[in-house]
């Protein structure tokens, strides 16, 4: 390769590859031009002493600062979609076994792990009951059928409802949490507002793409103390009675839509519910459901999108044309294209359909959870990025020992001034051939 010989005769091989390497396999970094300097700072005086150290993206060996893309989705990036999903399990399992500023006790608090469903759009071939019946075409459908999920008659099929469902999923969410508490509450025996004095609510939840391309949520749910998982759950506080008002505030739960053409939109959960107790069946077999079962689950789903469900795409439109010359599913170039047509209506402009018309009108976050759940995905980057400036610290050779006395308070400190602008995306052919052969494949939980 021309690349590489080039870069061989100038000596800057190896360089080259340390600089990929810290890339962590990210195939698509983020390419910056400019410069960075330390200063010295007097806080007392506002004095900028003298240079400390100075980088600039035209003395590094691929010519820029190469920063990883951190996209979530495993169809972008694999490598920062597999970060992503560790993070996530992590994040998961902190709530439900403790670690990473979680304590252990959160183990022993009623927990459940529940999917609440999309409604019905119209009918679409499916794989009904175990053992599998014929589908309501009269087929009985391999699991990796392409007609699974699709209309059985697209022409009836409501692709109104199911993109302004997606829309409005993450508002029906909020709604169903107040619900929740409500319903909490009332079987506690206690007024609404008096029950943060007493029990508190932390949940971890992901947002999954059906093959049909109605979103659904799965959630894991905790019942805590009135100091979150800090604290224990009142004596009442059982995994029953979560179970019991999980299943009556998701019947409750419902939020109007637009009126449009003289029909009123109303959005709720569809009539499928699930609720397990975690430590109880297995999601597909007849297992223990543990916490690292349910991490695993909801962390897979953290990296997907509706490309992965659907056949849709994995990054947003600027002109609906762009659909003429790809390869997509018919049921999906319809409920794109119902998402772009509804995005130019003046009444629905704060949906922003037609910007997330490539994820067929959902514009919610696919993982969320309420705050004192567990860690967060920044806390959990900040500490991985720490590590990685020990580790280049301790390979100059000036990193700094838990040994010894500690330091005198000094009134100085490190002034940082750069510029950087976008430079481009990607690596260059001769980069990836090097990234390759540099970046192992990704591992599972299971090789930690």
């Amino acid at each position: 390769m021309p690349e590489l010989r080039f870069l061989a005769s100038l000596g800057t091989l190896p360089a080259l590859a340390r600089q990929l390497s810290s890339l962590g396999g990210c195939r698509r970094p983020i390419r910056l031009e400019g410069h960075r300097t330390d200063h010295t700072l007097d806080t007392t005086t506002g004095e900028i002493g003298p240079a400390l150290r100075r980088l600039d993206s035209t003395d590094l060996p691929a010519g820029h600062l190469l920063v990883r893309c951190n996209n979530r989705r495993a169809t972008r990036c694999p490598s920062c979609a597999e970060t992503y999903r560790r993070d996530t399990y992590h994040l998961i399992t902190a709530g439900l076994r403790g670690g990473k500023g979680t304590p252990e006790t959160v183990a022993s608090h009623p927990r459940v792990f529940a999917t609440l469903t999309a409604p019905g759009f119209g009918a679409v071939h499916n794989r009904p009951g175990r053992p599998v019946r014929p589908c309501r075409c009269g087929l009985r459908h391999a699991p990796d059928d392409p007609a699974l999920g699709t209309p059985i008659d697209p022409d009836c099929y409501d692709y109104e409802a199911a993109v302004l469902w997606n829309a409005h999923a993450g508002a029906l969410w909020r709604r169903f949490t107040i619900h929740l508490r409500r319903e909490i509450a009332h079987r506690a025996g206690l007024p609404q507002r008096a029950l943060a004095e007493h029990a508190r609510i932390s949940f971890a939840k992901v947002a999954e793409y059906q093959r049909r391309g109605a979103v659904h949520f799965h959630a894991v749910i905790r019942l805590d103390g009135p100091g979150g998982g800090h604290t224990p759950p009142p004596a009442w506080a059982t995994v029953e009675l979560l179970t019991d008002a999980i299943g009556a505030a998701v019947t409750r739960s419902s939020i109007p839509g637009p009126v449009l053409d003289g029909r009123a939109h109303t959005f709720a959960f569809g009539r499928q519910l699930d609720i397990r107790p975690i430590h109880g069946p297995d999601l597909h077999a007849g297992t223990d459901l543990s916490e690292q079962a349910v991490a695993g689950y909801i962390a897979k789903y953290a990296t997907k999108g509706a490309e992965a469900a659907t056949g849709t795409l994995d990054r947003p439109l600027r002109f609906l044309a762009e659909l003429v010359g790809l390869d997509l599913p018919d049921h999906a170039r319809r409920l794109i294209r119902t998402a772009w047509t509804l995005g130019a209506r003046k009444e629905l402009e704060d949906l922003r359909l037609r910007t997330w018309a490539h994820m067929l009108g959902f514009r919610g976050h696919f993982s969320t959870k309420s705050r004192a759940y567990s860690t967060t995905l920044g806390a959990l980057r900040t500490a991985r990025a720490e590590w990685r400036r020990l580790q280049a610290a301790l390979a100059r050779g000036d990193a700094p020992t838990d040994t010894g006395p500690a330091p005198e308070p000094s009134e100085k400190t490190t002034l940082v001034l750069g510029h950087w602008i976008y430079a481009g995306t990607g690596l260059t052919p001769g980069e990836e051939w090097l990234a390759d052969s540099l970046t192992p494949a990704p591992k599972g939980e299971s090789s930690r």
